[in-house]
């Protein structure tokens, strides 16, 4: 928390330290709208400051995001979204600029979205005999925004990069599209892994998954949010070279997804052992079931969160 506290101009700062301990220790979103109330998200529920956020404020947040070059940020500008130090992300909103039908970059700036990033050490632990025997089993971690996809994706990286008990360490690539995963810095990762851990940041993942292959050779690749159909030719592809997946996915259930038609080749292949249900029925991260490919119940957490 001290990276994002420290780039916040006053009052903001202030009202955020002011916040009860519990708050801060389950925040999730900061959003800062320019002409409204600062509203916090903590326990998947919101909460409205007292201050309002000015135009100065705005102004103020963008240099210290850009630390005072906003040139440095033109590639961020046009993926919507910036990753400070401590591997948090700020999603950014405003006028869009289109070049020949593409984002060229985000002008007038207005909303700001900072996401608390926390890597949760150990939250993957209790899911290693479902998903290991003998080799990691392809697996897809499914639940909708908010639900810890990432932060469970990456502990399953640190674990396999590491190594568990008498299960050897991996080779591990993560194509992180989004920087989110690794919260990479200038290509630094700004989460533990261990030592066998590749990154390719701000990388499009089918693209990402293929140059992995080619030149890291992974064990297993990590991918966050794989949903469009070149990611799924991807896929096929890395199961053909004989790479494992850890994969996340939007959706509510193993149910859903079969009715997406670019997720359906995947199940028809049957490319994944292991499906992975999470939802915020108990909170962030709450794991409902883990199924098998013939779609029977693995373990069943009744509720139980991660975080």
């Amino acid at each position: 928390m001290n990276e994002i506290t420290a780039m916040l101009p006053e009052p903001i700062r202030q009202h955020i330290l002011d916040l009860p301990p519990h708050v801060l220790q389950q925040m999730e979103e900061i959003r800062i709208r320019i002409s409204k109330r600062v509203e916090v998200t903590a326990a998947g529920k919101p909460v409205f400051l007292s201050c309002i956020a000015t135009h100065q404020d705005g102004i103020t947040l963008l240099s210290e995001l850009s630390q005072y070059s906003i040139y440095a940020l033109e590639e961020e500008l046009k993926r919507g979204f910036i990753t400070i130090q401590g591997g948090h992300r700020v999603g950014l909103s405003g006028r869009v600029i289109t070049e020949n039908g593409r984002v060229k970059a985000i002008r007038n700036v207005t909303s700001f979205n900072i996401r608390v990033a926390r890597q949760k050490r150990g939250i993957a632990d209790r899911f290693i005999p479902c998903c290991y025997s003998g080799e990691w089993l392809n697996t897809m971690i499914i639940g909708p925004p908010q639900t810890g996809k990432t932060t469970m994706l990456r502990d399953f990286a640190r674990i396999m990069s590491t190594g568990h008990g008498q299960i050897p360490s991996r080779k591990v690539g993560i194509v992180d599209e989004r920087s989110e995963i690794a919260g990479c810095i200038n290509g630094i990762p700004q989460h533990e892994f261990g030592e066998r851990v590749d990154v390719l940041d701000a990388c499009p993942k089918a693209e990402g998954m293929m140059m992995m292959i080619r030149s890291m050779s992974p064990d297993v690749l990590v991918v966050d949010e794989a949903g469009r159909m070149e990611d799924t030719e991807a896929i096929l592809e890395a199961v053909h070279a004989g790479v494992g997946l850890f994969i996340s996915v939007h959706g509510c259930s193993l149910e859903d997804i079969k009715m997406r038609p670019t997720i359906a080749p995947l199940l028809n292949h049957h490319v994944f052992k292991r499906f992975i249900e999470l939802s915020r029925v108990s909170g962030p991260g709450t794991v409902q079931r883990v199924i098998d490919e013939e779609g029977r119940i693995v373990r069943t957490e009744e509720g139980v969160p991660l975080c």
